[in-house]
């Protein structure tokens, strides 16, 4: 069996202490939330050098915290999903874009 250091576990992650506000527990609960993963997800968003800033809907920042929170999903892991969406994102522009034109224009 393999020996592991104390507070660390065998995927690399350390195990902490961590104090909140019987509120925010009770918030946490009720929206089905993992703190762990939460916390890890914000840990990450604070550090990087590299981020973006979202305003999304309800719905979406619920599906999102769930998501990530649950299922042990990193800003990585999200990322190739929203490169895809923001070429799909520009296809559409573009796609748009040309249509106006062309009602505007008459060009084809």
């Amino acid at each position: 069996m393999e020996s592991f250091k104390k507070n660390e576990t065998s995927s690399g992650l350390k195990r902490i202490s961590l104090m909140i506000r019987e509120d925010q527990y009770e918030n946490l609960c009720q929206k089905g939330l993992n703190l762990s993963g939460l916390v890890r997800d914000l840990l990450d968003d604070h550090l990087s050098d590299y981020k973006i800033t979202l305003s999304v809907s309800e719905q979406t920042r619920e599906v999102y915290d769930k998501i990530v929170s649950n299922t042990g999903s990193t800003d990585e892991d999200i990322e190739k999903y929203l490169h895809s969406s923001l070429r799909q994102l520009l296809k559409d522009k573009i796609k748009s874009m040309q249509e106006l034109q062309e009602r505007v224009f008459g060009d084809t």
